[in-house]
Protein backbone atom coordinates (compact mmCIF):
# COMPACT_ATOMS: atom_id res chain seq x y z
CA UNK A 1 0.00 0.00 0.00
CA UNK A 2 1.32 3.59 -0.90
CA UNK A 3 1.46 5.87 1.94
CA UNK A 4 1.80 9.35 1.36
CA UNK A 5 1.57 12.69 3.97
CA UNK A 6 -1.26 15.86 3.65
CA UNK A 7 1.90 17.97 2.88
CA UNK A 8 3.00 15.62 -0.28
CA UNK A 9 -0.52 15.11 -0.94
CA UNK A 10 -0.96 18.96 -1.06
CA UNK A 11 2.40 19.27 -3.29
CA UNK A 12 1.67 16.18 -5.93
CA UNK A 13 -1.88 14.94 -6.05
CA UNK A 14 -1.73 13.42 -8.91
CA UNK A 15 1.23 11.03 -7.60
CA UNK A 16 -1.60 9.59 -5.05
CA UNK A 17 -4.17 9.63 -7.85
CA UNK A 18 -1.51 7.38 -10.18
CA UNK A 19 -0.87 4.83 -7.16
CA UNK A 20 -4.93 4.51 -6.01
CA UNK A 21 -5.06 3.16 -9.34
CA UNK A 22 -3.35 -0.12 -8.90
CA UNK A 23 -3.93 -0.12 -4.67
CA UNK A 24 -5.94 1.70 -1.91
CA UNK A 25 -3.40 5.37 -0.84
CA UNK A 26 -2.87 5.20 2.24
CA UNK A 27 -3.10 9.05 3.92
CA UNK A 28 -0.94 10.17 6.95
CA UNK A 29 -1.39 13.17 8.83
CA UNK A 30 1.76 13.60 11.46
CA UNK A 31 2.76 10.31 10.49
CA UNK A 32 -0.72 9.19 12.02
CA UNK A 33 -2.75 6.90 9.29
CA UNK A 34 -5.66 9.39 8.67
CA UNK A 35 -7.41 8.76 5.54
CA UNK A 36 -7.61 6.68 2.32
CA UNK A 37 -7.94 7.41 -1.38
CA UNK A 38 -9.60 4.95 -3.33
CA UNK A 39 -10.02 4.55 -7.06
CA UNK A 40 -13.72 4.13 -8.22
CA UNK A 41 -12.75 1.29 -10.94
CA UNK A 42 -11.35 -0.64 -7.66
CA UNK A 43 -13.38 -3.66 -7.03
CA UNK A 44 -14.31 -4.01 -3.36
CA UNK A 45 -12.60 -7.15 -3.14
CA UNK A 46 -9.16 -5.99 -4.05
CA UNK A 47 -9.57 -2.70 -2.03
CA UNK A 48 -10.46 -4.87 0.85
CA UNK A 49 -7.20 -7.26 0.40
CA UNK A 50 -5.47 -3.51 0.31
CA UNK A 51 -7.37 -2.13 3.42
CA UNK A 52 -6.82 -4.89 5.95
CA UNK A 53 -3.13 -4.07 6.42
CA UNK A 54 -3.97 -0.28 6.76
CA UNK A 55 -7.00 -1.43 9.13
CA UNK A 56 -4.35 -4.03 11.56
CA UNK A 57 -1.86 -1.10 11.90
CA UNK A 58 -4.80 1.52 13.57
CA UNK A 59 -5.61 -1.27 15.54
CA UNK A 60 -2.33 -2.50 16.58
CA UNK A 61 -1.11 1.42 17.45
CA UNK A 62 -4.31 2.08 19.43
CA UNK A 63 -3.66 -1.32 21.37
CA UNK A 64 -7.07 -3.14 20.15
CA UNK A 65 -4.84 -6.03 18.72
CA UNK A 66 -1.54 -7.80 19.73
CA UNK A 67 1.12 -7.85 16.95
CA UNK A 68 0.06 -11.08 15.96
CA UNK A 69 -3.50 -10.79 16.05
CA UNK A 70 -2.85 -7.51 13.98
CA UNK A 71 -0.52 -9.39 11.51
CA UNK A 72 -3.40 -11.95 10.93
CA UNK A 73 -5.70 -9.28 10.28
CA UNK A 74 -3.32 -7.47 7.66
CA UNK A 75 -3.22 -10.92 5.98
CA UNK A 76 0.45 -9.94 5.67
CA UNK A 77 3.71 -12.54 7.35
CA UNK A 78 4.64 -10.95 10.04
CA UNK A 79 7.52 -9.77 9.51
CA UNK A 80 6.31 -8.04 6.56
CA UNK A 81 3.66 -6.57 8.94
CA UNK A 82 6.53 -5.37 11.09
CA UNK A 83 8.03 -3.57 7.97
CA UNK A 84 4.66 -2.07 7.62
CA UNK A 85 4.24 -0.38 10.91
CA UNK A 86 8.17 0.39 10.30
CA UNK A 87 7.05 2.61 6.97
CA UNK A 88 4.42 4.09 9.20
CA UNK A 89 6.44 5.23 12.10
CA UNK A 90 4.26 3.22 14.52
CA UNK A 91 6.21 1.68 17.47
CA UNK A 92 6.11 -2.11 17.83
CA UNK A 93 7.54 -1.68 21.26
CA UNK A 94 6.41 1.04 23.23
CA UNK A 95 8.04 2.28 26.61
CA UNK A 96 5.83 1.91 30.00
CA UNK A 97 6.68 2.54 33.63
CA UNK A 98 8.03 -0.80 34.23
CA UNK A 99 10.83 -0.22 31.60
CA UNK A 100 14.02 1.62 34.17
CA UNK A 101 13.22 -1.14 36.32
CA UNK A 102 13.44 -3.84 33.31
CA UNK A 103 16.46 -2.29 32.76
CA UNK A 104 18.13 -2.51 35.96
CA UNK A 105 17.41 -6.37 36.07
CA UNK A 106 18.61 -6.90 32.81
CA UNK A 107 21.72 -4.69 33.25
CA UNK A 108 22.34 -6.32 36.70
CA UNK A 109 21.99 -10.03 35.25
CA UNK A 110 24.23 -9.05 32.69
CA UNK A 111 27.12 -8.45 35.72
CA UNK A 112 26.83 -11.57 37.01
Amino acid sequence: MYATNVRDLKKNPSAALRHARNEPVLILKGNQPDSVLLHLESTLGDTMLALRPALASVLFRDGVLSLGAAAKLSGLPLVDFIQHLDSLDIEIVKADETVAQEAKDVSAWLKS
